[in-house]
């Protein structure tokens, strides 16, 4: 039987199980053309690897290898306190794990937002949050767009979701499926689904471009991936950017793909934690020295590193994909500024 102490930290790796039942059928997306990655019922990887199990997890949360982070990780910036509206330019600020905030073309666009304490189904247990928000919920100014990569608890956050529907009404943009999910708490919403190599026109000159990404979803059993995921590009008013979402490397396609797409990118938001340990972790999530061969990929001019030191997924220290990206950098001769491992409330701005 587990004692209280392995339940609490079971319930916190729920949101990374990459399996449940085959025969579960939990909610069905709406009608979606059968493709490369989805088959009718479920979505896909084009070149999907097997997909860990309950004993690979089991086998990982008893290892004994997890690094223990302290209850606090505070960021060395202030809170931020963005203008209304920014016009010309673009302005992006790090929340915190994958939440980020954008500003141009006279648009206020949220990804990912989780303002929770946790990122778990569950209150009592799961991942806690180790820093504040860098953006308090109440200074943020009106939201007119939100981008949802997927469906896994540290990036769809639907309590954040209500709290913004029920403030701003904001248009929610997010892949084929996750319309079932958010929908579940506020029936009003206004969500334009869509699939890979879809754009979504904005307004103001500013449109969203769904792009590949190696992953997966579930929001509990019967669910695992029943709704898809992605990766964005994002282009406002004459300047690109690129959220990686979640994903693992595999053969780099993803971001040769989206470079080609893009044509230039002028900022790149790419995770650098969650990696340890390697063997369950690859397939899903990319680490720091992939993520330097991604930013490459990419072509961007600029990358800042997200998906670490706010909520403990895995198994590697709080600072340890910081070094580890520090590592890589050197390792390949590349300038460090050039891809920096945000915290929250660090702001980038271009002209």
């Amino acid at each position: 039987m587990l004692n209280r102490r392995e339940l609490v930290k079971l319930v916190g790796a729920l949101p990374l199980l990459a399996t449940t039942s085959a025969s579960a059928r939990g909610p069905q997306p709406s009608p979606i053309p059968v493709s490369d990655h989805f088959d009718g019922e479920r979505f896909h990887n084009p070149d999907d690897t097997p997909a860990k199990g309950l004993r690979d997890l089991l086998r990982w949360q008893w290892s004994g290898e997890r690094t223990e982070w302290p209850d606090g990780y505070p960021s060395p910036f202030a809170l931020d306190r963005p203008p209304a509206r920014v016009d010309a330019g673009m302005r992006v600020v790090l929340v915190g794990h994958s939440s980020f905030f954008i500003q141009g073309g006279g648009l206020n666009i949220l990804i990912d937002p989780v303002w929770s304490e946790r990122a778990s189904p569950v209150a009592f247990a799961g991942p806690r949050r180790r820093n504040v928000p860098g953006i308090a919920f109440d200074d943020l100014p009106a939201i007119d767009v939100v981008l949802v990569s997927h469906n896994h608890y540290d990036h769809l956050d639907r309590a954040t979701l209500v709290r913004l529907q029920e403030r701003d009404a904001p248009l929610f943009v997010t892949p084929l499926g996750n319309d079932r999910v958010i929908h579940g708490r506020a029936r009003d919403m206004r969500i334009v689904t869509a699939d890979w190599g879809d754009t979504v026109e904005l307004g103001s000159g500013v449109s969203v471009r769904l792009e590949p990404a190696r992953h997966w979803s579930t929001r509990g059993p019967g669910t695992r991936n029943r709704a898809l995921w992605c990766a964005f590009t994002l282009l406002v008013v004459g300047r690109t950017l690129y959220y990686a979402g979640d994903t693992g490397f595999g053969d780099g396609d993803q971001f040769r793909q989206a470079a080609a797409n893009a044509g230039r990118i002028d900022l790149a938001l790419l995770p650098i934690g969650a990696y340890a340990p390697r063997w369950f972790m690859k397939d899903q999530h990319i680490n720091p020295e992939e993520a330097v061969r991604a930013f490459q990929l990419l072509g961007a001019r600029q990358a800042l590193g997200c998906h670490w030191g706010t909520f403990q997924l895995t198994d590697e220290g709080v600072a340890q994909p910081a070094q580890d990206l520090a590592a890589a950098l050197q390792a390949r001769d590349i300038p460090p500024g050039s891809f920096v491992a945000a915290r929250p409330g660090q702001v980038w701005t271009s002209a």
